[in-house]
């Protein structure tokens, strides 16, 4: 009596003898299109591939939301940077006009000062030179040079006189009262005598 569960060890072993030994199936090529009707189920289309296509393009958009969102961070940065330089300038700028409006309310004490020096007050002298440098430290300087040509931007013309042929431009031959600019800004032209 033969075992059946031998008999079908041996039926495999004749079979893959057979396949072995003469086949033309085995021994063809396979073609391409042959590859394509024996594949499984396009990978395309199989549970796994559409779940990470799907995580893919989840995080292409949260990739995308996330770069908007930077991007609008970092010019909410700069706008803000820009607005604390701008605040700043105007502080500054304010700062330097309240001082400016002291300054010129402070113009009239020194010409007081140069009047009564003009006048033989010496005793003014320290006050005036101390009050000036208080001033001149914080940027005032004085516009009162003779010689220079006339510049309308410093100098307000109140006398004139005629200059000779050798004269090319109108030239400050007198002060007859000083002027002042406060950090390059005039705050009160020069009143001059002209020449020419």
């Amino acid at each position: 009596m033969t075992d059946p569960a031998r008999d079908d060890i041996v039926s495999v072993d004749d079979q893959s003898t057979d396949a072995a030994s003469g086949g033309d199936d085995l021994d063809r090529e396979v073609t391409d299109a042959e590859l394509v009707d024996t594949a499984p189920e396009d990978a395309e289309y199989s549970p796994a591939a559409k779940e990470i296509a799907d995580l893919l393009a989840v995080l292409e958009l949260i990739t995308l939301e996330r770069d908007d969102h930077l991007d609008t961070a970092r010019r909410v940065q700069a706008d803000f940077e820009n607005y604390k330089r701008r605040i700043e300038g105007q502080r500054i700028e304010q700062v330097q006009r309240a001082a400016e409006a002291l300054v010129v309310e402070i113009l009239p004490v020194l010409d007081a000062c140069d009047a009564a020096l003009a006048h033989g007050a010496d005793d003014v002298l320290p006050i005036q030179s101390a009050l000036f440098n208080t001033l001149e430290k914080r940027g005032l300087t004085k516009v009162d040079d003779i010689g220079v040509p006339f510049d309308p931007v410093v100098h307000e013309a109140v006398l004139t006189e005629p200059g000779d042929a050798n004269d090319a431009e109108p030239t400050v031959v007198e002060i007859m009262r000083s002027g002042y600019e406060w950090n390059g800004r005039v705050v009160r032209p020069a009143m001059v005598k002209v020449r020419g």
